[in-house]
């Protein structure tokens, strides 16, 4: 068994839009408000509302840039406070996923899919991957010291080329853990 430290990056409530999508709700491209951990990822200033049949949410976040289909990422309370069942997925995989309806203003988008809790997981670049033994799609464990501390199981690694090494979780599972952005954590590496 190996461990090594990463930060956490905590995420809360956002949604990626296609650039058709962008267009329908604002009429004008993103506008950057912050850069992320991320390379190339930004939030946006723009920020819209998330309708159901069972409810709303306001001031959800707009990260950028555009992607190639609509996807909104919640915590399980969000998507209790909307009465959708959302599944916990990779970023990416939208099939069989819950419709929402977003609105900006005087401008309402429905999709037909795309609402996700996101699976936690472990943004890593290849040598990242490399100096701690992962490869992409790994499933690995996450333990977390402290007053509130545990362990996160099933935390998915992602290696890319243009990452920054970081955790991300949602704001449930922080909250729960009492994790804040930048806090280290050790993940677990189970020696095959």
């Amino acid at each position: 068994m190996r461990t090594f430290q990463v930060p956490v990056g905590v995420s809360n409530r956002h949604l990626h839009l296609s650039e058709k999508d962008i267009d329908t709700l604002f009429g004008h491209g993103l506008t950057v408000k912050k850069d992320l951990s991320q390379p190339g990822q930004f939030a946006c200033e723009e920020t819209v509302t998330l309708t159901s049949p069972k409810g709303e949410l306001p001031g959800v976040r707009v990260l950028g840039p555009a992607r190639g289909e609509s996807q909104i990422e919640l915590a399980l309370t969000d998507a209790v406070k909307l009465g959708i069942k959302a599944p916990v997925r990779d970023s990416g995989n939208l099939e069989d996923t819950p419709a929402v309806d977003i609105v900006s203003g005087d401008r309402k988008l429905h999709l037909d899919r795309g609402v996700i809790i996101a699976m936690r997981h472990i943004h890593a670049t290849e040598e990242d991957a490399q100096k701690y033994g992962l490869k992409d799609n790994d499933l690995v464990k996450v333990k977390v010291d402290g007053p509130r501390g545990g362990e996160f199981h099933n935390v998915l690694v992602r290696v890319k080329k243009n990452s920054a090494l970081d955790f991300h979780i949602d704001t449930d599972e922080a909250n729960a853990f009492g994790l804040h952005n930048g806090d280290l954590v050790a993940v677990v590496v189970e020696d095959e």
